[in-house]
């Protein structure tokens, strides 16, 4: 009798591990899954926003209106380095857009902001300022000099996805924010 039982556990246990496949191969097969990169986690960067809103020396600009396919992915405030706002999105086509404005020496800032991105002579007109273009061979960038700061949109987007997201950027809460 003994040994029945021993045959029995064993073709249970063969049973169980064949359930177990079956349920593992159809949560794999009808679980979306993308094997390239883990899905970017929506960051809320409000509470970073109203701090480098009070602390730094200039107007700190980030989107409003903008729909929601548009994922903000990364948030950075540094006081102590240049007043370094950074604020990074995935825009609807899945490409990279980063909101960076500093301090800092223009050049450089813009050189390490656009990764190596080059002036153009094309400027273009976004609401109320003019933006210059840079091109690069990884991003491309719209820059905006002014007195004090300097705003960098940048990233893998194209110019009409950086220019959608200079254009809803605003310096102060709205009344919707």
């Amino acid at each position: 009798m003994a040994g029945m039982k021993g045959k029995q556990s064993v073709r249970d246990m063969v049973l169980s591990l064949g359930l177990i496949g079956i349920v593992a191969g159809f949560i794999y097969v009808f679980i979306p899954n993308d094997d390239s990169e883990p899905p970017l986690k929506r960051v809320d960067y409000r509470v970073e926003l109203l701090t480098a809103r009070r602390a730094a020396a200039y107007p700190v600009a980030a989107p409003e209106g903008l729909s929601k396919q548009w994922k903000a992915t990364s948030v950075r405030f540094q006081g102590a380095d240049f007043d370094a706002w950074h604020l990074g999105f995935h825009d609807p086509d899945g490409e990279y857009v980063a909101i960076e404005q500093s301090t800092q020496k223009p050049v450089t800032f813009i050189d390490d902001a656009s990764q190596g991105a080059e002036e153009t002579n094309k400027t273009q007109r976004i609401g109320e300022r003019s933006w210059q273009r840079y091109e690069g061979a990884k991003y491309d960038a719209l820059v905006l000099k002014e007195k004090g700061s300097t705003t960098v949109v940048t990233g893998t987007a194209s110019f009409a996805q950086l220019t959608k997201m200079a254009g809803a950027l605003k310096t102060e809460q709205g009344p919707y924010a």
